[in-house]
This record gives structure tokens, sequence and C-alpha cells, in this order.
């Protein structure tokens, strides 16, 4: 049977890879503490979890792929709130099936290879579906390295101006996943005033944009909407994952071309799930009991390592801690033997190849299991 050369050439999600890894030790009688995918697995809180229940019917249509406006609305008052920006709920945002499918399909509306925007440049170590929803819109990728010198940020200086001219699109995350480095206002600001130059779309994945210990990370739409399209979900700042919910926001040309792709493929979130969400967004004390929870998971961690003389690099944001190896080991080989004793972490070999040399682990598992995970580790390392 035919099949996508795309498709044929994929390699296994780096995750499925570890969930494999994950059972066969399971199966061999270990307890495993999975810091491996970043799943939270907390509760949605109940008005929240009211609001959805409301919200179902008897039957229900279609949802619209412009969303309900009252959503569009909620997210741009948070917008406004959080980071001071000023948009258009009806022209400027589209509310999405989480960010993951939104991200996915975003090459899809931007790569015209027949106007020399061939290119999606993508950072290293990275989210795999920036890289394969290029790949699937026919783009050629390029990599950013991040590297630990240079706080995790891509080196502009070092990118031709052929590649800013033939880029479509320019991706970042910050606060990042897997390094958790956070971005300056002059760096994002430098981005953008680099895409409106050479007219590509800066896409600013800001999904840990609420997960932060110190001072609240920056969004590139401080930069201007123009050029600039950001995206960011409910999973992270409000545990709800399995809602599926979030949104696209920024420049009117992409959001307005974003409204003729989506109903094609039909990823409107449903309207009970909006319904939730626009009191989700409304409301900022469920975050903060959110982020006090990741604190109290990962200072634990921070005080072992620096006692273990173990490096942890980026900032102190995202889910994730992200963990230089002891010397003389690799990326997976550090996992590996990690996991003999049931801990589960994320080989940075397996988010990019700049990412050897790092594990991240993703502090989603209770604080009990937590502590338990720290124990385990004062006896292996």
């Amino acid at each position: 049977m035919p099949l996508s050369p795309v498709l044929a050439e994929q390699s296994t999600y780096p995750f499925v890879r570890l969930e494999e890894a994950k059972h066969r030790k399971a199966a061999e009688g270990v307890r495993i503490i999975d810091f491996g995918m970043g799943d939270p697995r907390g509760v949605p809180e109940e008005p929240i979890r009211r609001a959805l229940a409301e919200a179902l019917e008897a039957a229900s249509g279609y949802p619209a792929a412009q969303g309900l406006p009252e959503l569009r609305q909620a997210i741009a008052g948070w917008l406004s709130r959080r980071f001071g920006v000023s948009i258009d709920p009806d022209r400027a945002v589209v509310p999405t099936l989480g960010s993951k499918e939104a991200i996915f399909s975003f090459a899809q509306i931007a790569v015209d290879r027949a106007a020399g925007k061939d290119l999606v440049l993508v950072p290293d170590p990275g989210y795999p579906v920036y890289e394969r929803g290029a790949q699937f819109a026919g783009a050629i990728v390029e990599t950013m390295p991040l590297l630990a010198h240079a706080g995790f940020l891509p080196d502009l200086d070092a990118i031709e101006p052929d590649v800013w001219r033939r880029s479509a699109v320019v991706w970042v995350n910050y606060p990042n996943n897997p390094t958790t480095a956070t971005a300056s206002p002059e760096f994002l600001g430098r981005l953008a005033e680099l895409a409106r130059e050479h007219d590509f779309y800066l896409c600013s994945d800001e999904a840990y944009s609420e997960l932060w210990f110190e001072s609240p990370p920056h969004s590139a739409l401080e930069a201007g909407a123009e050029n600039v399209v950001v995206f960011n979900t409910l999973s992270k700042r409000s545990s709800m994952t399995g809602y599926r919910s979030g949104f696209v926001a920024g420049d009117e040309r992409a959001i307005e071309a974003l409204k003729k792709f989506r109903p094609t493929v039909g990823t409107a979130p449903q309207l009970f799930v909006q319904r939730a969400s626009i009191v989700a967004w409304g409301d900022e004390a469920h975050v903060e009991r959110n982020r006090e929870r990741y604190r109290r998971r990962r200072e634990p961690f921070v005080k072992f390592f620096a006692r273990k003389g173990l490096a942890l690099r980026g900032a102190p944001a995202t889910m994730y801690l992200w963990l230089e190896v002891p010397q003389d080991e690799t990326s997976e080989g550090f996992a590996a033997r990690l996991l003999e004793h049931g801990i589960v972490v994320a080989p940075g070999s397996h988010l990019g190849r700049h990412g050897e040399g790092y594990v991240r682990f993703a502090l989603v598992p209770p604080e009990e299991e937590c502590d338990v995970a720290v124990e385990i580790l004062d006896r292996v390392l």
C-alpha cells in the first residue's frame, strides 16, 4: 500500500520509546516513578469541572472553527492582564484543540515553496512537533542550537541573511522545554524585528509561561503582533491536559488564514470544553496554587543535586529540571542507569542532537513520589 514518504521516514516518536522501556522494567517488578513525559497529573479545580458539566447538552452541533466569542474575549482579556498587550478577540485569536495540533499544522498555512519561503527554523533540543509539522508541510527544516553558554538562546547573529529571507516560520519556546531557559524582552523584540524585516512568522510556543518560580516570563506579543504568533494552552497552567484546550493569537493575517484552514481539519474544541476554558482563563488563584505544587516538588531535587555537585541548567521555570549528566556518561546511558532503579527520565538526546549530555525530569509525580525518588537517587548517585 502507498505510504507518505514523510511518514515513512519518521523515527518512532521519542516518548513512545520511553514508554516501551518503562513498561519492560515494570514487568520485571520494579516500582516505576515516572519523570519522563510532561503530562500533568493534577485535577482541574472544581469551578472548571462544574462549568464543563453545566455546559453538557443532550445534543450538540459541530463547534465553529473560530470558537465562542466569549472564549476569544476571555483569552484576549487574559493576555491584556498578564502581558499588557491589547489584541482584537475577533481578528487576532483562535481557540484550538490544545496547542499541539495547532503547532503541528501551522506550517501548512505559512510555507510557500513557490515564493521561496521554504524554510522552517526549529530549536535543538526542542519539542519534536515543530519539526514534524514542518516536514509534513513540505518545508526544509534547519535547526538552531540551544547551548548552555548562550543561555539556551539561539545565536541570531550566526544565521545567514539568506536563511532569514527564505524562512516562513521560526519557532521559539520560552520558558523552554526541555532546557527551562527563559528569554528576555530584548531577545524576543529583536527576533520580532527580524520577522518583520524578512517577512516570516515568529511562532512562540508559550505553553509554560505560567510555571515560574522567581519572576514571570515574557511573551513575544509584547514586541507587537505583526508577524508574531503565540501558542498557549490550559494543559500546564490549569492541569487540563485531557480537555485539549489552547489558543493561537497574534498576527491578524495568520489568524485569518487559520480560520480558512481549520474548518477543513475539524479541530475546534467542543463547546462544553470551551465553556470550562472561559472559567480557567478568568481565574489566577488556581494557577498560583498549581505553581506552588510544582515548587514543592522541585525544591528537594534542587537541594539534592546541589549537594551532590550535579549541575542543573536553565532557569527556575517550567515543570522540568534540565540536569547535566555526570562526566563520562551519555544521556541515554545515564537514563538507563536510573531506569534500573525505577526512575524514568527523558534523555536529552531524544529531544535533539544538542540535548546530548543532559536528561530531563518532568515534575509530574505527586510530592510523596518525588520524595521517594530523591531517596533512591541518593543511593544511586
